[in-house]
């Protein structure tokens, strides 16, 4: 089995379990707890793996720290957590956990139940949370865990059906095989299907889900435009990161020449998974700075910007409080343009925030509505200091159905600081896609081609067009690709000196066929 097919089998059967253990629990809100216990597993094995590691390394070969008893592990928990951000008992390690349900039969056993109970209660994930509090760390593991409400009527109507389901999980996330045994477990595999889950429960939620979430191939895209070239990026950026999926793209396109990883989101729940997703894909705590809250008010990371890479598809027109709160008109993000965002349509405020945090030599790639791209009013005025100080780099039509619960097309508006024209350039990419499922789909060809046309900036007839800023000016600063490329015409060409031959020949029959039949009326007269 090539490991293609291998990773296609992992991600049915962990699709399988998720589906199986949901049970009547609506698919986007169970995803909590597959995805809080997946998480739970990973950093049990890999805080297990790194003390073995460590010990090892001293020339002890049969130590196993899952073994050791708590009194023992609490003597090096103050270093632990400085060097791994939290510390987990070796009794509260979810291997134990798993071993004391699969070794409980009956499930009704006193010892067991006494401590699922204690689970139940959250003890468990408190404890893990609370071992990083006052440290540097405590940030990025306060309230991970808050959304794995273990004593929700979701999981059951009664303490024993909760106890039940919560059993199940356990045990079906312990039986998953993630990387074999725990010496040589890996965080891309851990990582890779935490986003597989997060892929399907999307596509399977609707707007409800798509709305957190960017599809793994444009998350690429735009990541590729925003390191345009670059080694290594000191600071990356999203001020909407939803899951963190876009953030992610760097650390798979360029491992470590990432330094630091920051993002923001309003939403609780899909916070906590973004904060998950990090440490799951190997970004220690120390290396990313996810805030919780709205970005275009309260901004959480003045004292990092300006950043080198933003990536970002925040929400599509969403509502925020625009002139209604008198003081934004002055706030440096915004006051630039001369004007804000109308209330009812806060994609360019999010567009003016990254402009402003953007560094002189940063690329920011951000998937916008396509309304952006021609209304009128504040947008309209937006658009034009934009265009007149030499910001906007490339606009992207992307085809439409490419994202969970929205069928229209988006398009990409790329940003810079120092150009080396004063001209935009403007790529057709509505034709660029693979169908598959009922989705649309980047395939690997129509990002390189996306791609390497925003790199080369050259016309292509019917794909790419490079229109100066002046003549946008002309159109009143409109900037819909549809306006500058030329659709390419797939109608089949038709010969006219060859169609009117046609026409004469079957004129001609028609003359000789009246002909014919007004001699055989006659003859029957």
């Amino acid at each position: 089995m090539s490991k293609e097919q291998e990773r296609a089998e992992l991600h049915r059967v962990i699709w399988n379990i998720a589906n199986d253990l949901r049970g009547s629990v609506d698919g986007w809100d169970f995803k909590t707890y597959v995805l809080g216990m997946l998480f739970y597993r990973f950093i049990s094995e890999d805080l297990t793996r790194y003390l073995n590691k460590l010990v090892a390394e001293t020339g002890t070969s049969d130590f196993d720290y899952a073994s050791l008893s708590d009194e023992d592990a609490l003597r090096a928990k103050d270093q632990t957590v400085q060097e791994k951000g939290y510390f987990i008992l070796p009794s509260e390690l979810f291997q134990n956990v798993a071993k004391r349900a699969k070794n409980d039969d009956a499930r009704g056993l006193d010892n067991y139940m006494e401590f699922l109970d204690s689970f139940v209660k959250d003890q468990v994930f408190k404890n893990i949370e609370g071992s990083a509090k006052g440290t540097p760390s405590e940030p990025d593991l306060k309230g991970l865990f808050s959304d794995f409400d273990v004593n929700s009527n979701k999981l059951g109507g009664t303490v024993v059906q909760r106890n039940a389901k919560l059993t199940s999980i356990i045990e079906r996330i312990a039986d998953f095989k993630l990387g074999g045994e725990l010496q040589e477990a890996n965080t891309d595999i851990f990582g890779d299907a935490y986003e597989y889950l997060m892929t399907m429960y999307a596509s399977n939620a609707g707007k409800s889900g798509g709305e957190f979430f960017t599809p793994q191939e444009v998350s690429k895209l735009l990541a590729l435009i925003a390191i345009d070239g670059r080694e290594t990026i000191n600071r990356a950026y999203d001020p909407a990161c939803g899951s963190g999926s876009l953030l992610l793209q760097f650390r798979k396109l360029m491992g470590d020449n990432v330094k630091n990883f920051y993002g923001q989101e309003i939403n609780i729940t899909t916070y906590n998974l973004c904060r998950i997703n990090m440490f799951l894909h190997g970004v220690n705590f120390e290396k990313f700075d996810i805030a919780l809250g709205n970005t275009l008010i309260d901004p959480q990371h003045w004292d990092y910007e300006p950043f080198d890479a933003i990536v970002s598809n925040p929400p599509y027109s969403t509502k925020w409080v625009g002139d209604g709160d008198a003081t934004l008109i002055n706030d440096p993000r915004f006051s630039p343009a001369g004007v804000l965002a109308p209330k009812s349509k806060a994609d360019l405020a999010f567009t003016m925030h990254m402009l402003s945090w953007l560094s002189t030599t940063g690329t920011a790639a951000i998937v916008e509505f396509p309304g952006v791209l021609y209304r009128g009013g504040a947008e309209g005025k937006i658009r034009k200091y934009l265009i007149e100080n030499n910001y906007v780099d490339t606009v992207i039509q992307l085809p439409d159905n490419l994202f969970f619960g929205v069928s229209i097309a988006t398009c990409i508006i790329v940003l810079k600081k120092s150009k080396g024209d004063n001209c935009v350039l403007f790529v057709d990419a509505s034709n660029e896609f693979v169908h598959e499922g009922n989705k649309n789909k980047l395939s690997e060809d129509n990002i390189k081609r996306i791609k390497e046309s925003v790199f080369a900036r050259k016309e292509e007839q019917h794909f790419t067009r490079l229109v100066k800023n002046t003549d946008i000016a002309e159109k009143d600063y409109n900037l819909s690709v549809s306006s500058y490329v030329e659709k390419e015409d797939t109608r089949e060409a038709i010969d006219i000196d060859e169609l009117n031959a046609e026409i004469k020949r079957i004129v001609a029959r028609e003359n000789e066929l009246r002909t014919a039949i007004d001699e055989i009326v006659n003859n029957l007269k």
